[in-house]
């Protein structure tokens, strides 16, 4: 407010603030006050972030119940681990007879679990192999590496696609209907992508068309085209001859925001069955590794 006051502008007063407000939103509220449009793409802006909080909101919910079931197993099997198990193995020994050979493998695992040099030894190993990942990611080979392992992971992957797709004919279709130049919108989609493959497609196209190619034509020969649905570049085709391509960028918007909704609930309907199934095995199979002892044990002790 006080930058404001000073006789600043609104975007110059937000990018003093970069931790809350990234470029694209900077960019955004810029072209804004040089098109008169700042309330509408304010609301624009606004709806954007409530998407975006509301997407991350229903998937961390959907995996709380999976995440706390994961916490009561592992408090469970180390329970049944290292206190039940020990037991059975006196009782086993005492005897001179063997234990099954499933739950020779749990107490091969749980002596491991218990033995301070091999924890010592494990702990060292993952600490250097996630400083050297850190590392790694933070490099452009590495952050390229990430990038294209988050477009072709499957079903992941499309839902990637589809939310920079959604949010990037947002922005366009915004700063369109506000009066703003389309290299100057794609110059924001570009900032709004944080995906090496996305950014390249967009400088790629921002080239072509200052070459003299129409944006439909840009993206489909530009560096990573493949990335944008033909339906897309057909849908922007025909805005680029009707002259509304900023009303039908708003629809392709609308039309993948509602793909990717669907989406999401499709893919949290399977994640908490799938950890359910998953964790199920895991605690099945300890199960019965310690459950073989206890019904042979009278035979153990017979004899």
């Amino acid at each position: 407010a006080e930058t404001v006051k000073s006789g600043e502008n609104f975007s110059t007063a937000l990018a003093a603030y970069p931790k809350t407000f990234n470029s694209m939103f900077i960019s955004m509220v810029k072209a804004s006050e040089a098109s008169g449009e700042m309330v509408q793409m304010l609301g624009v802006l606004s709806s954007y972030l409530s998407f975006e909080y509301e997407t991350r909101k229903r998937i961390k919910g959907a995996l709380t119940y999976p995440f706390i079931m994961a916490l009561m197993a592992v408090a469970a099997t180390g329970t049944l681990m290292f206190f039940v198990l020990p037991r059975f193995m006196n009782i086993y020994e005492a005897r001179g007879a063997a234990l099954p050979k499933i739950t020779q493998i749990l107490v091969a695992f749980s002596k491991m679990l218990g033995n301070f040099q091999v924890i010592t030894v494990v702990l060292t190993v993952l600490i250097l192999a996630s400083m050297g990942l850190y590392y790694w990611v933070g490099t452009s080979t590495g952050r390229r590496a990430i990038d294209f392992i988050k477009i072709h992971t499957p079903v992941l992957g499309t839902m990637f696609i589809d939310t920079v797709i959604t949010r990037s004919m947002r922005i366009m279709a915004t700063m369109l209907n506000t009066g703003v130049n389309l290299l100057d919108a794609i110059k924001v989609v570009q900032s709004s992508c944080e995906n090496y493959y996305f950014q390249r497609l967009w400088a790629g196209t921002d080239e072509k068309i200052r070459d003299g190619y129409q944006l439909s034509e840009s993206i489909l020969i530009s560096p990573g085209g493949e990335l944008i649905a033909p339906g897309i570049i057909q849908m922007i085709r025909a805005g680029e001859k009707s002259g509304k391509l900023g009303s039908v960028c708003d629809k392709i918007s609308a039309f993948y925001e509602k793909k990717l909704e669907a989406s999401i609930r499709s893919v949290m309907a399977l994640i908490e069955p799938l950890m359910i199934t998953i964790l199920g095995a895991i605690i099945g199979t300890i199960a019965i590794a310690l459950l073989l002892p206890v019904f042979r044990i009278s035979s153990v002790i017979a004899h």
